[in-house]
């Protein structure tokens, strides 16, 4: 059970505008990592707008976009971030459930390519710990040009910052 209450929305008229912003980007619905959110709501608008342009305002591909936010939350043991993106956000992007599984232990399954793979080793550094070595660094040159590379910085960071929030604040799992 989350460490603190979910608000629905409909509790204080002067979330509607920011209520309606989140229902509009997220087809419709309220999850509940926006119901831990609207606890603050300059905080809740800023998060929105930040993970959209993070997820859809980049040059990364929706898959690799997807292998990177499933792998750190597999890393983390985020389950709501998985259950959030398996199967239907990864499929949509072109990642089987077999792939998303993969993950989980990625470097000795051979399933992904030489590019998914030096994004992946970044991930995991940043993730793990924080600072990346040089090798992992560089690895990622052979792949991505330096906007593809700060674009990936900051999907990892944004999504550590995320599964972190998550985590500490124990959110539930979202029904499918």
């Amino acid at each position: 059970m989350a460490r603190v209450t979910y608000i629905e929305g409909t509790e204080d008229p002067e979330l509607d505008d920011l209520v309606d912003k989140i229902r509009s980007g997220r087809r419709g619905s309220l999850i509940n990592v926006y119901k831990l959110l609207l606890h603050s709501p300059p905080l809740a608008e800023s998060w929105f707008d930040h993970l959209n342009q993070v997820r859809w305002g980049t040059q990364l591909s929706g898959r690799l976009r997807e292998i990177i936010i499933i792998r750190i939350g597999y890393i983390n043991k985020v389950d709501y971030v998985l259950n959030q993106h398996v199967p239907k956000l990864a499929e949509a992007e072109g990642l089987s459930v077999a792939e998303c599984a993969a993950l989980a232990d990625w470097p000795d399954d051979g399933t992904f390519s030489a590019e998914e793979c030096a994004a992946l080793a970044f991930a995991d550094a940043m993730t793990r710990h924080v600072a990346v070595p040089g090798d992992v660094f560089d690895a990622l040159r052979d792949h991505f040009d330096e906007r593809r590379i700060v674009e990936l910085t900051i999907l990892i960071g944004t999504y550590n910052m995320q599964n972190r929030v998550l985590a500490a604040l124990e959110i539930d799992l979202q029904p499918k």
